[in-house]
């Protein structure tokens, strides 16, 4: 039997993240999205796996603004920071499950990582934004007939009362939705391989959650990761948040890259 030596993980690599028009364009995602394709293509032979994640949401999700009003009945604007104090103090309110929305934002604001920020309304089920970068597709689907075999693909964030930016468990699990919690399969199912190699968007969110969440939950897994750091970009003005991440997967032996220096066989 053939041994399992190289996955892609390609983490959101989806039009509302990657194209100039989508609804939460990261600068520069384009361009990382189409050295990413002609990696897949250029290194065909030697991949054995694609496993590709897709941020999936509803419109009335806890991160879009239609879930919150003020005082004053308005929705806040994309990009905004809602704190738990602001809704005891009624300077805002959330329009459905109240209770749960300010126990998410307690939950969240213990765990002292990244606040709760609303997002533009983005990869909403069935939309073209939802959809993969065009190059991206096409390198996927060019390798998945090439050997015969069929991509696997993760769906995460269709929970409307937690974040999921990290694509093995949401910001809060919770206890009666399991496609929150901890994805064990998905963590086994990598680590069955030599070397992952990890691509997507957003570096400062999405792509550093899910690194932080493979330090936490395997650790002995962090030395297989290769991190190709021209194949993903921060949202604009937040890269600050990821830098603990990935200073601390330096630290513990994870490997960065460039798209242009990677030659599989060779490793």
């Amino acid at each position: 039997m053939k041994p399992k030596e190289h996955a892609f993980l390609i983490i959101d690599a989806q039009q509302d993240f990657c194209s100039p028009e989508g609804a939460l364009y990261v600068p520069g995602a384009d361009k990382d999205m189409n050295r990413l394709a002609n990696l897949i293509l250029h290194e065909i032979e030697h991949i054995d796996a694609l496993y590709i994640t897709l941020d999936t949401h509803h419109v009335n999700d806890i991160a879009h603004p239609s879930f919150w009003v003020d005082a004053h009945g308005n929705h806040p604007k994309p990009f905004t920071q809602i704190t738990a104090a602001e809704v005891k103090a009624g300077k805002w309110k959330a329009r459905f499950a109240p209770e749960e929305a300010l126990a998410y934002l307690e939950q969240l604001e213990a765990q002292g990582e990244y606040p709760h920020f609303i997002w533009p309304e983005h990869c909403l089920w069935g939309t073209k934004g939802n959809a993969l970068y065009p190059s991206v597709a096409q390198a996927c689907t060019t390798w998945a007939r090439h050997h015969g075999k069929n991509y696997e693909v993760v769906v995460k964030g269709t929970h409307p009362l937690t974040e999921h930016f990290g694509v093995f468990q949401a910001q809060v699990p919770r206890p009666d939705a399991p496609e929150t919690q901890l994805n064990e399969a998905f963590l086994d199912a990598l680590d069955a391989y030599a070397h992952i190699w990890v691509a997507g968007e957003a570096k400062s969110h999405c792509v550093a959650t899910s690194l932080k969440q493979i330090m936490n939950y395997r650790p002995a897994m962090v030395k297989k990761l290769h991190i190709i750091e021209d194949c993903m970009s921060d949202v604009e003005g937040l890269g600050h948040l990821a830098q603990p991440i990935y200073e601390a997967l330096k630290q513990q032996g994870a490997h960065f890259v460039k798209s242009s220096e990677l030659h599989l066989k060779a490793v």
